[in-house]
């Protein structure tokens, strides 16, 4: 056992305290808990196990633990979460950035490769930005990029446009309070998006550390999950540029209808790569572009009441 009053004797009483406490992840929670309660690296926590807990981290790390008891998420605790190998401040306002959202990103970028747009001036636009993640990590890896980012939320646009700070791209980056793409003008490369997908009645079941944590407005995605594809969908053909794609995030089970409601709006996903699978192998993201097919230009034309033919 170590010795009472250090930093390795404060680590295992917290493991235990959140094991008892059922959390799935005890070691790995208390570990990230104490080092930003003291302040250490990884390296340092290692180093220095052997030495003295002051009194000020312990006192942290006790309010750590209790809020972690709470069942409040580790990141939402320290305030932090790495995505796609780079920290983004989180806060209440905006969804805590997921793994799964990280194939978005490797989709955008693929397509990018496939295009040969790397030397382009790509215009993005990212729909329900939050914490910016989407937008900010794509920015820095396209440094000949530029972008706007639309929010619902002035406080969640406040923290995505402080992560653009952090990362280096504020200076391609504006952030615009608006729902959805009411109102906005302009011809993007690439219109992405992570918007909410569950259906209204699945949030009273999910884990405390989402439903009680997450904003609802960034997890409910009306009766049936798919009205923010539906929001989306509707104007999305007046803001791609020529060639553009969209591309959204999508729950697993969800790719056929939102591909249907994509139709229905003029959007076409790829014959290749139109649906992408996360690292669990499930259907994450979806890629569309325009319908400029003959069949589609023609349905339109009659709704319209062109019969000229």
């Amino acid at each position: 056992m170590p010795e009472a009053g250090t930093v390795a004797a404060a680590f295992v009483t917290a493991a235990g305290t959140l094991r008892q406490a059922g959390v799935e992840t005890p070691e790995l929670d208390a570990r990230l808990l104490l080092c930003h309660a003291a302040g250490l690296s990884h390296e340092a926590f290692i180093a220095g196990a052997r030495e003295a807990l002051l009194p000020d981290v312990a006192a942290r790390l006790d309010g750590a633990i209790a809020r972690r008891l709470n069942r409040e998420p580790v990141a939402r605790i320290t305030g932090s979460r790495e995505f796609y190998g780079r920290p983004f401040a989180l806060g209440p306002e905006a969804l805590d950035p997921r793994p799964d959202t990280e194939t978005l990103i490797e989709a955008a970028l693929d397509l990018v490769a496939m295009k040969g747009w790397q030397a382009k001036p790509l215009k993005l636009l990212d729909l329900g930005t939050g914490t910016g993640c989407i937008l900010v990590t794509l920015l820095a890896e396209l440094p000949l990029a530029c972008g706007v980012g639309i929010d619902l939320s002035p406080d969640a646009l406040t923290l995505a446009a402080a992560n653009a700070g952090r990362h280096g791209v504020s200076s391609r980056v504006s952030f615009v309070a608006a729902d959805w793409l009411d109102a906005t003008v302009g011809a993007f490369d690439l219109v992405l998006s992570n918007p909410p997908y569950l259906a209204a009645g699945e949030i009273p079941g999910l884990a405390n550390e989402v439903a009680a944590f997450d904003p609802r407005l960034a997890l409910d995605g009306g009766a049936d999950g798919l009205e923010a594809y539906r929001r989306i969908a509707a104007r999305s053909r007046h803001v791609l540029a020529e060639g553009g794609r969209l591309l959204v995030e999508i729950g697993p089970a969800q790719g056929e209808a939102v591909a249907e409601i994509f139709a229905a709006a003029g959007l076409k996903c790829d014959d290749r790569g139109g649906v992408r699978r996360d690292l669990a192998g499930r259907p994450r993201v979806l890629v569309a572009g325009v319908d400029l097919s003959r069949d589609f230009l023609a349905k339109k034309d009659l709704e319209n009441g062109d019969i000229s033919g």
